[in-house]
């Protein structure tokens, strides 16, 4: 009878034991215990011999706060204040599995000291290589409800040891990332170079050619974030907004000025000028005819135009008295010292070294083949960390500034030709075309893969053809054999995120259920013995 009484109470706490596991489990995990998401992969590329980027993919590890003061074989995950260098390169010192960082939907709403903190990391980090597999991934809420509960962990560890591995055991879950790939990343070896050019005839025999010229591809950490709105996309708007401009004073014999307009829009800016590099041999080298091939007058690079209150020039050899580009030079001055005071203006000389393999600017091309140049841009320094960051949004730029940098550049040219008013550039064909060329990312090795981008070069050229003649698309193909540029896939993956309580709890757990389990045993099987001390016991206290 007792027996049969001890096996049903038995019988009855380890089902109560097992429910509330089940229900500790339960209150532990949400209604959908994984979460699948793109990320975007850090840039991988050589130029050159020289090896830049993310050589990792494959992540399965443990998601952990950058707080933390062990990091190794987990996922170290950052919101944009939290990635610095120094924070970058401890994960990198303690062999961190990976690094996802999340990126806010509304760049708009960030301070500027932590943008531009984010930027200068950002540059610093693609200067070389590494295994460990860098993403980025915009914001949401699951992914802010990770981050969330991933620092409050780091922050419990600040506590007494005891505490802390008591909390962790009993109360805490983990989430555990992954991103599974059977695939090794494979170079990408068919990368095309797509430059648009095209002409407003002068007036006359023979006349000299102005050439305006900008890059439209972009750069930053992870290719499929990298907008480039003003690195480069103000630059490419000024130049299709003069292009609007001169075709209609262009039009009429009239007002049809003594010099060709050759504009050009290059590929592979933002790696070394590649694009700029094999037009120019195409046109001066291989060409029988070409208007580089004649008298030249100068080059106008433009390159950011969309932000900030300061406008340098960039020249390898300062102008001579007399020449062409001297004269527009003394029109730039002219204009901003009259009409915009408040504009710092300033011209920097930097000669062209042969003997390096990188070129600063883009006018340092022309400046290879004799044709005199110069960059016009907001950026005093060419290695800035603003020519190349995922931040470079609309955001960034500020349409007033850039509608008056047109002025100045428009109205320079024209002065240099024939009056012209700043009324004629219009704001809303400025936002239109920021808007365009804002509408995808505009990384190179993405450019002649996904339909949308070649959709934006498409647009680019229908919007020459509308205003210009002789418009030419140039397309180049590296040597496979011997590329100067060597690009990656897998840009763009999958993660998953998965809900899970740590391995400490589930040995916790089992060491609970057998010591109850031992002690269960050990009661039945010395039921006699307990029975009667028991009995002895109620016997004395009756007495």
């Amino acid at each position: 009878m007792w027996g049969v009484s001890m096996t049903l109470i038995t019988s009855k706490v380890v089902a109560l034991l097992l429910l509330s596991v089940h229900l500790l489990h339960a209150s532990a995990l949400p209604a959908a215990s994984s979460y699948e998401f793109s990320v975007y992969r850090m840039q991988q590329y050589n130029l050159h011999q020289d090896k830049h980027g993310c050589r990792g993919a494959i992540v399965v590890a443990e998601a952990r706060s950058a707080a933390e003061t062990v990091l190794t074989r987990r996922c170290v995950i950052m919101k944009l204040p939290d990635f610095t260098t120094e924070r970058y390169l401890e994960a990198k010192k303690q062999n961190a599995a990976a690094v996802l960082i999340l990126l806010p939907q509304n760049i708009s709403s960030v301070p500027e000291d932590i943008v531009q903190g984010f930027m200068v990391a950002e540059s610093q980090v693609l200067q070389n290589e590494t295994l460990m597999p860098v993403y980025v991934v915009p914001e949401d809420d699951q992914l802010l409800c990770m981050y969330e509960e991933v620092s409050q962990a780091a922050a419990t560890r600040s506590g007494s040891v005891l505490v802390r591995v008591l909390r962790s055991i009993i109360t805490a879950t983990a989430f555990q990332i992954l991103v599974s790939n059977n695939s090794p990343i494979k170079p990408i070896t068919d990368t095309t170079i797509i430059t648009l050019e095209g002409v407003l005839p002068g007036a006359g025999e023979d006349p000299p050619t102005i050439v305006i010229t900008a890059h439209y591809d972009t750069f930053g950490l992870a290719p499929w974030l990298a907008y480039g709105a003003d690195s480069n996309g103000s630059g490419v708007t000024i130049l299709l907004e003069l292009v609007r401009l001169f075709h209609h004073l262009y039009s009429d014999p009239r007002t049809q000025a003594p010099y060709h307009l050759l504009f050009s829009l290059t590929g592979g800016g933002k790696y070394n000028f590649l694009g700029t590099k094999r037009w120019l041999e195409e046109n001066m080298d291989h060409a029988e005819s070409s208007l580089l091939q004649d008298n030249v007058a100068f080059v106008i690079c433009l390159d950011s135009l969309g932000s900030g209150d300061e406008l340098f020039l960039h020249v390898s050899r300062p102008p001579k008295p007399g020449t062409p580009q001297y004269s527009f030079i003394q029109q730039l001055e002219q204009i901003i010292s009259a009409r915009f005071p408040w504009v710092r203006f300033g011209t920097v000389h930097k000669k062209i070294n042969l003997l390096e393999t990188n070129v600063a600017w883009e006018h340092e091309r022309y400046g290879m083949k004799h044709i005199p140049g110069f960059t016009l841009s907001h950026i005093e320094n060419p290695k800035s960390e603003l020519r190349g960051s995922i931040l470079d949004t609309m955001a960034q730029v500020d349409i007033r500034k850039l509608k008056r940098n047109a002025v100045i550049v428009a109205e320079s040219l024209a002065r240099f030709m024939y009056n012209l008013s700043d009324k004629d550039i219009q704001d809303s064909h400025l936002s239109a075309l920021m808007t365009m060329m804002t509408s995808v990312p505009r990384a190179f090795q993405l450019l002649d893969k996904e339909p949308e981008h070649v959709l934006l070069i498409n647009s680019l050229q229908q919007e020459f053809k509308h205003y210009l003649k002789q418009v030419h698309r140039h397309t180049f193909q590296q040597d496979r054999r011997d590329p100067e540029i060597t690009f990656f896939d897998q840009m763009r993956q999958p993660m998953m995120m998965y809900r899970v309580k740590p391995a400490a709890f589930d040995l916790f757990l089992g060491g609970c259920i057998a010591g109850y389990l031992g002690i269960v045993y050990y009661a039945v099987q010395n039921f006699g013995n307990i029975y009667t001390k028991l009995k002895a016991t109620m016997k004395a206290k009756h007495q």
